[in-house]
C-alpha cells in the first residue's frame, strides 16, 4: 500500500480555501499528487490562492469550463496530458472537481485492493435517447438554466421530436456503427494505462472529437464512450465512489444539492469515498466535519465516528 502512486485531478473555479481543504486531506500525509485546473474566468482572483506544495501542480493553461459544453472534455484531456508530460507514472488518475470532499477513511486501502480497475458510472443508450448526441445543438442552447427558461423548452421540445424518429438538425458528423454510446457521470477514476490509451487514441482519431464539438453535454458521454469501446471495457465497474444528492424540481433537477451537516448520515450510510457538492457559503460546518476527520492515507480502522 506504501508504495501505491496515486494522481488527482481537480477542475476548480471558486472557493479556494475549500479547495485548499480537499487538497489537504489529498497531499496530508504525502501520499498522492495533486493537479489543479483554475477556470480561466476565475483565475486571477484564485491562483494566488491555491496552497503552495511540492506535491501540488497548478496548471498554467486555462480553459474557460462551461456547463455542457466541450470545454469541460478539453479542461480534462488537458489535465491528463499535464500528468503524462511529467513523465510519471501513476497506479491511478482520479478525476474531481474543487466542490469535492473525501468522506470516509480508507480509501487507499481501497485503491491498492483494486489495481487496474476502472471507476466510473455508465449506462448504455438506445437509439431512442440519442438526442443528446445525434442533435446539432446550438450553444446558445447548450448552457445551464436553473429557471424556466424558453431553451430549457426548445431541449425538451426537441428531445420529444426526437424519440418519435424526427431529427430536425441531425449531428453530421461521422460516427461508425460498431462504436456504442455510453453515458454516466464525468467524475472517473483509472488507471495510468487507461489514461495514456485516451490521449493516445484521441491524437489518432480525430474524428472522435469532432463528433462530440455540438453535443449537449458531452462530458457525460465521451470518455463512457469511449473507454466501453475499447478493451478496458471488462475492466470497468459501474462506481464512481461518490455520493451526490439531486434536487427533484425543475428547478433543481440539472445538477445536484449542495451538502448540509444533516446529509453526514446518509453519506455514512451510502459508503461512498467522496461527495458533492459542498460550499462553505451554505454551509461550513460539514466541509469543516470531513476536512478534519478524513484523510487519503488514513486507514479504516481510524474511521471517524459516525453519525447518530
Amino acid at each position: 500500500m506504501n508504495t501505491l502512486r496515486t494522481a488527482f485531478l481537480l477542475q476548480v473555479h471558486k472557493n479556494p480555501e475549500q479547495v485548499n481543504a480537499f487538497i489537504e486531506q489529498l497531499i496530508s500525509e504525502n501520499h498522492a499528487d495533486v493537479y489543479v485546473h483554475i477556470d480561466k474566468k476565475n483565475n486571477d482572483q484564485l491562483c494566488g490562492e491555491i496552497v503552495q506544495n511540492d506535491r501540488i501542480h497548478i496548471l498554467q493553461n486555462n480553459i474557460s469550463c462551461d456547463w455542457g459544453d466541450i470545454s469541460q472534455i478539453d479542461t480534462t484531456i488537458l489535465l491528463l496530458k499535464e500528468v503524462l508530460s511529467t513523465k510519471r507514472t501513476y497506479d491511478f488518475i482520479i478525476l474531481r472537481s474543487g466542490q469535492d470532499l473525501l468522506v470516509k477513511n480508507g480509501f487507499k486501502e481501497f485503491l491498492s485492493e483494486h489495481k487496474g480497475t476502472i471507476f466510473m458510472t455508465f449506462y448504455e443508450k438506445t437509439k431512442k435517447n440519442l438526442a443528446s448526441m445525434k442533435v446539432n445543438w446550438p450553444k446558445i442552447t447548450r448552457r445551464r438554466y436553473t429557471t424556466f427558461h424558453p431553451y430549457r423548452l426548445y431541449r425538451r421540445s426537441v428531445r420529444l421530436l426526437y424519440e418519435m424518429g424526427i431529427n430536425m438538425y441531425p449531428n453530421m458528423k461521422p460516427w461508425p456503427e460498431k462504436f456504442t454510446f455510453y453515458h454516466g457521470s464525468q467524475w472517473f477514476c483509472i488507471p495510468f494505462e487507461v489514461a495514456k490509451y485516451i490521449i493516445e487514441f484521441l491524437e489518432t482519431n480525430e474524428w472522435y472529437y469532432e463528433y462530440f464539438k455540438n453535443t449537449l453535454v458531452p462530458d457525460e458521454w465521451f470518455f463512457q464512450t469511449l473507454i466501453m469501446n475499447s478493451h478496458f471495457k471488462h475492466q470497468v465497474v459501474n462506481d464512481n465512489l461518490m455520493f451526490l444528492k439531486w434536487g427533484e424540481t425543475f428547478r433543481t433537477g440539472n445538477s445536484p444539492l449542495n451538502i448540509s451537516f444533516k446529509d453526514i448520515k446518509l453519506i455514512q450510510e451510502s459508503n461512498s469515498y467522496f461527495a458533492r457538492k459542498f460550499d462553505g457559503t451554505f454551509d461550513q460546518s460539514v466541509i469543516e466535519y470531513f476536512t478534519k476527520s478524513v484523510h487519503f492515507g488514513r486507514e479504516n480502522k481510524r474511521e471517524h465516528k459516525q453519525i447518530q
